[in-house]
């Protein structure tokens, strides 16, 4: 079975493959897990509104993007984008935009939706007496958003938030199929002129779930610290 294993194939491709390819995937999957946290989190407030104006279309919206196919929204944006950018330029072509501003901008507003359920769910989790106690205490709405609201929440949501940038991160292959130049892409290219898929394949799987183990490690040792600090 493994007798056509190369190993040479995965040492002289690591440059290409785990550089360029991994850097790109790591860089994407940051960028838009950090948009789509602050865009979430907008989102999240414009639903717990009560206003009408703002939650309708706020619900709307996350309903929309968590009813389509992510594979879906990406050939969506990435053909639609340029001609946004016409229509607001004013423009006679479409404009060029780039297959990671057409990546980043459809993985931002694809986990922004979700983002949005998380923080409201760890919102709407915080007891009401807490916030009253606050206002009892004369804070203002700010600083009882900071200093009772967020503490909480981030605790309450940090291992879902943890499992959206582990799922956002493997859904990145998806962009492979508009040849964006991420790890998959990269492998597939060197497949295509190697003709080695096992070894590559399995290098790469590996890659991804030693990534996904170590950064996922970090972020439980840093927030458990953060935590702590908070709660001291």
């Amino acid at each position: 079975m493994f007798a056509n294993f190369d190993f040479d194939v995965i040492v002289r491709s690591l440059p290409y493959l785990f550089l360029d390819g991994m850097t790109f995937t790591l860089t994407l999957t940051a960028l838009a897990t950090l948009g789509g946290l602050v865009f979430g989190t907008l989102l999240a407030m414009m639903r717990l509104s009560g206003i009408a104006l703002l939650s309708l279309p706020a619900a709307g919206y996350v309903n929309l993007m968590r009813s389509v196919p992510l594979v879906l929204m990406i050939f969506w944006f990435y053909f639609l984008v340029p001609y946004i950018g016409q229509w607001l330029t004013g423009a006679e072509r479409p404009i060029q935009v780039g297959y990671f501003a057409s990546s980043l901008i459809t993985f931002t507003l694809f986990e922004a939706a979700y983002f949005c359920e998380i923080m409201r769910a760890g919102i709407q989790s915080i007891p009401l007496g807490h916030i009253e106690a606050g206002r009892s205490c004369g804070m203002p709405e700010f600083l009882i958003l900071r200093r009772i609201v967020l503490p909480q929440v981030v605790r309450r949501m940090l291992p879902e938030a943890i499992n959206n940038f582990v799922s956002l991160f493997k859904a990145t292959t998806i962009v492979s199929l508009i040849a964006v130049p991420d790890l998959m892409y990269q492998v597939t290219m060197v497949i295509q002129q190697e003709m080695k898929p096992l070894p590559l394949y399995t290098s790469a799987a590996l890659t991804y779930f030693a990534v996904i183990y170590v950064v996922a490690g970090l972020v439980r040792l840093a927030s458990e610290r953060w935590r702590n600090r908070i709660y001291a």
